[in-house]
């Protein structure tokens, strides 16, 4: 008996079985082996490749982001209990290792070398939901993975929907409560297919599965905080036109004695945030959502609280990782423009550092930190400046400084020499107690003190630690004439000190200040411009500075000396403008030859065209343009070689000019004959991002190497700089009443969004909102920064005019026009009836965009006037009851009419009596009980209303009460809808209409021809003969007629009771079936039972002898 051969069961798993895995990469690596021969398959691979490049196509925008990016706005949202403030916490601990008690406003942190990040928790309040989603780049939508996706949910994706829809990642919580993991898998899945129905196929959706010590899992946080790093933003629409700052900090400067006296006056408040968007003005006017617009009234730059780290590394330490969240108080310390806030909870009692653990130490904020280490300085600020001393070189000894005290009573300090004695320090102070000047007395002139300011500070802050101020003060000589003598002095202390006038070691460093104090008050002494132009004798602006001979006149106090100059008129204009270098006489004098005026004629474009020789003569000339040049305004000479320095400069002109030509050529060519590059088209999406891109940058490097605060003047200040906005007239509501959780945005208006008016807008009412919308129903309405309240009106254009409709359709778009702030075109808007949260329904009313702005409006709705005729001719009729007055009939003398049956006319005039009745033409003679009517349109004017929402001047933020409609109205007074008679519907009765007989003419029925004669005949009057005759039947008639009749009689009764007897029979047959069907479906389900069990028994036999013969295996192995 023969072995049966085992059948070959391939390795499931180790390297054999890698080794027959199909290479996935073989198709990359040769595609020319798997390329395929069909061409319908190529076509198709073709036409979907072409549409994978077309999806990643979209509208080129330009990105304004600077270099020096803002924080992004990641906004955490969800519906209550979802974990928003456990995951913002989670984040903040993975960030920066700091952990918030509670989130109260923005949290602004450092997540890596070029990103910072500002998270946000929005509250479930709708006012929240619009304004977080106006600013938010990143949204974080939590969802309760225990209970499903609630309709905050989806109300804030819709309200993302019309304003830009930033990048949305979703986040699954509350996993751990789901003990079956089948449910578990399966509730995932519904989830994410629901998440990417709303949102877009593949969006990202993260799982939180629980919590461990009130923080969210690590691994689960750093896999959602690099997704966060890493994410890329495109630019948004109304963001990338508009300034916008996101406050993470607000504080009222109104003065305290005017909240004693008057505690609901208008706030002075001031706001910080980092700017975002584009450039903002000075006096720029903004708006802050629920609380109204304002104007800016101070705007400055501030210190980057947060800034990114400066040197690139590889990873960020720890002192990197910086955070600022000062409405939650992160570290106690708050910054100001010119102050710091230091608030350390708890006691400030100083203790001994032996009694202090380091464990307390280590617990401590900065800001206890900052204010024990004040506690424990040894010395004060004074004492330290006492020791202090000024060293000017490194081998001069040390000048320390002395107090005095001046005669009003005021501590002074000035420097004392060492190298002196004793006995001189103390005449010198004597001398200058005596002759101490305090500064705020003196009586200096405004172009003197500003030449000493500039000309001291800019020396003495250089070199000395401590300010040495130098003053000018202007003295008349005793002789009387006008020459300025100017004194300078070592300090306040010893001006005009006639004892020291000593000019030793220590006093040689002024001997350079001397001379840069006299060049500079020469250079920027003012020069009357007029008599330096037109007068004859110029002022001399080298006056009193140097003479000819360079004579010096010793000062008093020996420090400076003063040189008495004459005036000198070859160096006043030298002077007068010092950028430009100065002409001698003797070069001035070949211009008056008249060759050397000729020799410059041929370079004006007044020129006459030169001979050859004329040109080539030019043409030597220019060529020594390449040669030998001096830079007059540096002074420094540039050497060409010789003969090849024009040949060089032509040759570079000429391949110039060839660029030029052949760029020309090609553009030329790509315009009339079509590109020759064939990716051309495919490329132009990629050109027109490279020509943003330039153009970008340009315009970054235009202001680039200018002073901050100019570039603030001229181009406003920039995204990304951190800024203090001050506000006047704000209402004494917002401060009182003020929520750090409330975000609190400054949007910033464009001049067009300043005035108010009409506009037009495509709106559709959201399928799940319940109620319809009624027309001149207020609305509350998110447009822009703006939110607030409006009355709109309803209408449809059918091609010729907008016609008012009384209701919203329904699943259609109409028109609607509403009074408010002029927005561009097609921005978009959402709108709501009620922003209060007491209700379960959807409260997202309509959305829509913005189509035009126009202060005039064309809405009419259809109006029908009714006439019957009183007198009717031919063609003419008269009709009374339409109008009222000759003047209506005047004002619609023309207007079409017509009648219910059809016939069409026209009002011609109005004729006497009964008042208003006209006279008119038919096409048709018409009835006396027809019914005439006009259809005219009658123009609808939209109201004036806007009502803007001041949610955050309220103590709770939900409750804002607008205008109600009119159904609110009634419901809450308990008042009944008014019925009006004539609008109930009532049966239609309709009497019956008798129409006259046709009557044609005896003479004309005899000349028609027969087929058109009346063929209707007259209804008989009296019976007819065949109705009148009498039948009467034989007896033999009779009884075969009575025998017929017996018969039929028995042959319907048998008739009838066959049907009966089948009907009996067949219900029988029926009811024996159907338990023979019953008895069937028995037997068939016990045979497949059992035919289920056999075979349950046998593939556990199966199963059995397959983990035994595994395990033999497995021994076998072992």
């Amino acid at each position: 008996m023969e072995k049966a051969v085992k059948t070959h069961r391939p390795r499931q798993a180790g390297p054999k079985a890698e080794k027959k895995k199909p290479n996935k990469n073989a198709e990359k690596n040769n595609p020319k082996a798997f390329a395929s021969f069909s061409g319908q398959k190529a076509d198709r691979t073709i036409r979907r490749n072409l549409d994978k490049d077309q999806t990643k196509l979209h509208v080129p925008l330009v990105d304004r982001t600077p270099l020096e990016a803002p924080p992004v706005v990641v906004a955490v949202v969800g519906p209550p209990g979802t974990g928003k403030t456990t995951l913002i916490q989670s984040l903040v601990k993975r960030y920066t290792k700091h952990g918030l008690a509670e989130i109260k406003g923005p949290v602004t942190l450092v997540s890596g070398k070029q990103r910072r990040l500002t998270f946000i928790e929005c509250n479930n309040d709708v006012n929240s939901m619009i304004d977080v989603a106006k600013v938010a780049d990143l949204v974080l939508l939590l969802i309760d993975a225990s209970f499903g996706m609630e309709m905050e949910t989806f109300e804030f994706l819709n309200i993302l929907q019309v304003h830009g829809f930033p990048k949305v990642m979703g986040v699954l919580t509350h996993l751990d409560k789901f003990k079956d993991n089948k449910r578990l898998r399966k509730t995932k899945k519904r989830l994410k297919h629901r998440f990417w129905t709303e949102i877009y196929q593949g969006a990202k959706l993260f799982y939180l599965s629980g919590l461990i010590n009130g923080r969210y899992l690590k691994n689960e946080i750093m896999n959602l905080s690099r997704f966060i790093s890493v994410m890329k933003f495109r630019p948004l629409i109304w963001r990338n036109t508009h300034p916008y700052i996101l406050a993470d900090r607000v504080e009222d400067l109104t003065d305290p004695e005017t909240l004693r006296t008057q505690p609901k006056s208008d706030r002075t408040v001031s706001l910080y945030g980092y700017m975002r968007g584009t450039n903002i003005k000075p006096d720029m006017k903004v708006h802050i959502p629920g609380v109204g617009d304002q104007r800016i009234s101070e705007i400055s730059l501030l210190p980057d609280p947060c800034p990114k780290p400066e040197k690139v590394r590889k990873t960020l330490s720890d002192k990197h990782k910086l955070i600022y969240a000062p409405m939650s108080d992160v570290s106690g310390i708050l910054y100001d423009k010119d102050a710091v806030y230091i608030n350390v909870p708890g006691h400030f009692s100083k203790r001994g550092g032996d009694n202090v653990d380091e464990d307390e130490q280590e617990m401590r904020g900065a800001g206890e930190k900052m204010v024990f280490d004040l506690q424990n300085a040894p010395e004060t600020f004074a004492d330290n400046i006492a020791k202090s001393q000024l060293r000017l070189f490194n081998s001069s000894e040390g000048i320390t400084g002395v107090e005095q005290e001046s005669s009003d009573g005021r501590q002074r300090r000035r420097w004392e020499d060492p190298t002196q004695s004793d006995g001189e320090d103390d005449g010198d102070d004597s001398d200058d107690e005596g002759d101490m000047v305090d500064n705020d007395d003196e009586n200096l002139s405004a172009d003197d003190s500003d030449d000493s300011e500039e000309s001291d500070e800019d020396e003495l802050d250089s070199r000395n630690a401590g300010r040495r101020r130098v003053r000018l003060v202007e003295l008349n000589n005793d002789e009387g004439d006008d020459e300025d003598q100017i004194a300078f002095a070592d300090s306040d202390s010893n001006l005009d000190d006639d004892d020291d006038d000593d000019l030793n070691g220590d006093t040689r460093w002024r001997q350079k200040l001397l001379e840069k104090v006299n060049n500079g008050f020469a250079l920027k002494k003012r020069v009357n411009l007029m008599d330096l132009v037109y007068g004859d004798n110029p002022t001399d602006l080298n006056e009193n500075n140097e003479d000819s001979d360079g004579s010096q006149v010793n000062d008093e106090s020996g420090l400076f000396r003063v040189r008495k100059a004459t005036r000198n008129t070859d160096r006043s204009l030298a002077l007068a403008d010092a950028c430009k270098v100065e002409a001698k006489s003797e070069d001035l004098n070949q211009w008056a030859e008249e060759s050397t005026l000729e020799s410059l004629r041929g370079r004006f474009i007044t020129a006459q065209p030169a001979s050859a020789t004329d040109e080539q003569g030019i043409g030597g000339e220019e060529a020594e343009v390449f040669g030998d040049f001096e830079d007059l305004e540096t002074g420094e000479k540039v050497e060409g070689k010789d003969g090849e320095g024009g040949e060089a400069g032509e040759a570079d002109a000429q391949t110039d000019l060839t660029k030029r030509k052949e760029e020309l050529k090609r553009k030329f060519d790509a315009q009339y004959d079509g590109s020759d590059d064939e990716s051309g088209a495919a490329n132009m999406y990629e050109s027109i991002k490279e020509d943003m891109a330039k153009q970008a940058t340009i315009n970054r490097e235009e202001f680039m190497d200018d002073d901050v605060n100019l570039r603030a003047q001229v181009e406003g200040y920039r995204p990304g700089t951190y800024v203090r906005i001050i506000l006047k007239n704000i209402p004494c509501e917002f401060i009182e009443n003020f929520d750090p959780t409330y975000p609190v945005i400054v949007g910033g208006l464009l001049a067009s969004e300043e005035n108010f008016g009409f506009m037009q807008v495509r709106i559709k009412r959201h399928r799940w909102h319940k109620k319809t919308l009624k027309n001149n129903d207020p609305l509350i309405i998110s447009l822009g920064w703006r939110r607030f309240q409006s009355i709109p009106i309803y209408s449809l254009n059918d091609g010729t005019r907008n016609r008012m409709l009384k209701y919203t359709p329904e699943h259609m778009h109409c028109l609607a026009t509403f009074y408010g702030p002029t927005t561009p075109p097609n921005t978009g808007f959402c709108a709501f009836q009620q922003l209060t949260d007491n209700t379960a329904a959807f409260r997202l009313s309509a959305t829509g965009v913005v189509l035009e702005i126009d202060k005039s409006t064309e809405i009419v709705k259809k109006l029908k006037l009714t006439g019957v005729p009183y007198k009717v001719f031919k063609n003419t009729a008269f009709v009374k009851d339409m109008f009222t007055s000759a003047l209506e009939v005047a004002k619609f003398e023309g207007a079409s009419i017509r009648t219910v049956s059809g016939i069409r006319g026209q009002v011609k005039k109005h004729v006497g009596k009964p008042e208003g009745s006209f006279r008119a033409t038919f096409e048709d003679k018409i009835l006396m009980s027809d019914i005439v009517f006009l259809r005219a349109w009658y123009p609808v004017k939209p109201k004036r209303f806007y009502n803007p929402v001041v949610s955050l001047l309220l103590s709770s933020k939900s409750e804002w009460q607008g205008l109600r409609t009119v159904g609110q109205l009634r419901r809450d007074e308990g008042l009944k809808a008014p019925v009006n008679k004539d609008s109930l519907y009532k049966p239609v009765e309709r009497k019956t209409r008798r129409f006259n007989a046709l009557r044609i003419p005896k003479g004309l029925q005899s000349d028609l021809p027969f087929a058109s004669k009346p063929k209707l005949l007259k209804k008989q009057s009296k019976p007819s003969l065949m109705t009148r005759r009498a039948v009467v039947l034989e007896p033999h008639e009779k009884k075969v007629a009575s025998l017929i009749q017996a018969l039929n009689t028995i042959h319907k009764d048998k008739e009838r009771k066959r049907k009966e007897k089948v009907t009996e029979k067949r219900a029988k047959y029926l009811k024996k079936k159907e338990a023979d069907e019953a008895t069937t479906a028995g037997k068939k389900k016990e045979k497949m039972k059992e035919f289920y069990r056999d075979e349950g028994k046998k593939r556990a036999r199966e199963a059995a002898a397959a983990e035994g013969g595994n395990r033999k295996r497995s021994k076998r192995d072992d």
